[in-house]
């Protein structure tokens, strides 16, 4: 059997040449990827707005206009973000690597609730607050932990027996005796909702969709 050496030496050649190449390309797809494009966001001046449009003296949208685009009173939301800012480093403000000072408590939390009031995305707030979408996304988690941990005893606790009594005297003066509060319900859409069990959840939408029920009192 005849064997050529040349032409042997030279496909083995050619295999190590094109698995050079190869490393090389996917080594600077790698870095590139890896290469974080650095976005100057203005946190002074969104600072600024949001005071000025909601929390000054004298603010540009206030009483029912605030109550919609935070879907709760002001003295609340600035309660929510002072104990927030006291008890978590997630909410107070620091300078980041650069010496550039981040973004504040009252930012952070205003891009939570808009999260939450609105069912945002969290790269959607990035316009208005300019804050990214991991931030936005952390500042959710830490905010729903920090309203748990900190107002947790006192508003997310079992009814005692004076708070069923004065329940029963508001339902009463309503109209509505013997009731502690009102049922409200709303549909939440299951996107991935198994096909054998979609008939089971399907309304009149024509999507599959899960029954959310609370049981609120007036002052909720």
């Amino acid at each position: 059997m005849d064997f050529d050496s040349n032409s042997s030496s030279s496909s083995s050649s050619g295999v190590f040449e094109y698995m050079v190449n190869d490393y090389a390309e996917w080594n600077e797809s790698i870095t590139q990827r890896q290469r974080r494009e650095y976005v100057l966001r203005d946190l002074e001046d969104v600072d600024s707005r949001l005071y000025n449009y909601y929390f000054s003296p004298k603010p540009l949208y206030n009483g029912a206009m605030f109550h919609r685009r935070f879907r709760i009173h002001k003295h609340v939301f600035q309660r929510i973000v002072t104990k927030l800012s006291e008890n978590d480093v997630c909410f107070q403000q620091r300078h980041d690597s650069t010496g550039r000072l981040g973004a504040s408590a009252l930012t952070k939390c205003t891009a939570a609730m808009r999260m939450l009031a609105y069912g945002l995305a969290a790269d959607a707030v990035d316009e208005y607050l300019k804050i990214a979408a991991s931030i936005a996304r952390e500042c959710l988690g830490h905010f729903v932990e920090g309203v748990i941990s900190n107002f947790g005893q006192e508003y997310l606790r079992r009814e005692t027996s004076k708070d069923v009594e004065r329940l029963l005297c508001e339902s009463n003066a309503r109209g509505f005796p013997g009731m502690l509060g009102s049922i409200d319900c709303m549909h939440w859409e299951w996107k991935n909702c198994p096909r054998a069990w979609k008939g089971m959840y399907q309304g009149r939408s024509k999507t599959a969709t899960i029954i959310l029920k609370a049981v609120a009192s007036q002052d909720l």
